[in-house]
């Protein structure tokens, strides 16, 4: 059976993921995560969830991501993938990272959630249905 291109790139962009969450600072929930943002240039960007003892200043994986991109000048993603080692089911972006994930991503973007032998594939649409408020943003910054 030979995978289609797209297929291939998820399965590499999970397995960036997952080595993400290796790298994982948990020490709170030791519930570690990694995430891996495909940018619309082809290039990708890790992150992992970053905790602190003042669990509101804590930084989910997929932020961490899509910071990381944004960070170096990316602002177009085409599609996100979500590991947890730590889960026995694929585990779906927070709330507040579908808000940032649609803030570079369009609804069709692919999201890809997995853990150890399981992964789910979903849009942004589907995992995010209600999005709206894109007509706020201006394409140039004010000065």
């Amino acid at each position: 059976m030979s995978m289609n291109r797209e297929e291939s790139s998820h399965e590499q962009l999970v397995a960036i993921a997952k080595e993400a969450s290796l790298r994982s600072y948990s020490p709170y929930s030791r519930f570690r995560v990694g995430a891996a943002v495909l940018c619309a240039d082809g290039s990708v960007y890790r992150g992992t969830n970053i905790e602190n003892r003042s669990f509101g200043l804590t930084s989910c994986a997929e932020r961490s991501a899509v910071f990381s991109a944004v960070s170096d000048g990316k602002r177009k993603l085409a599609a996100v993938a979500v590991y947890s080692p730590d889960a026995s089911y694929p585990v779906p972006p927070c709330g507040a990272c579908r808000q940032v994930l649609s803030e570079f991503g369009d609804p069709g973007m692919a999201v890809i959630m997995a853990c150890e032998g399981r992964r789910l594939e979903k849009t942004l649409a589907e995992i995010f249905p209600l999005d709206s408020l894109h007509e706020l943003r201006e394409d140039e910054p004010r000065h």
